[in-house]
């Protein structure tokens, strides 16, 4: 059983992933390291992660947001969250991220800030 579900969509040049389920250690920290690392590599420079439908995130979830925020602001690139709630919302909160890695609770408002 997959413990995330991750669904790719497009508004111009921004790449939006939409994730679903846990990104924990274990499938749910792979499957988003995987998906995050193939679009890096594929050439996309703007992501969008949204995490309003995740349950919960870990230290390994959170390192693999951290990788890609750094490989794409190194190639000129960003990656911004969207909507990060509850749980989700408390650790990053506590882990300092949301100082680093600019958050969003409007999708307009994240995609304009790609401009």
């Amino acid at each position: 059983m997959v413990s995330l579900e991750v669904a790719i969509g497009q508004s111009g040049d921004v790449t939006i992933l939409d994730l679903v389920g846990r990104v924990i250690t274990g499938q749910g920290q792979e499957v988003l390291a995987a998906e995050l690392r193939r679009l890096v590599d594929g050439g996309a420079r703007k992501l969008l992660v949204n995490l309003e439908r995740v349950a919960q995130i870990d230290s390994s979830g959170i390192s693999s947001l951290v990788r890609a925020f750094v490989t794409l602001g190194r190639s000129g690139g960003s990656l911004k969250l969207l909507r990060p709630q509850g749980r989700v919302r408390d650790v990053l909160e506590m882990t300092r991220l949301l100082t680093i890695i600019a958050a969003f609770d409007d999708e307009a408002a994240a995609l304009a800030s790609f401009r």
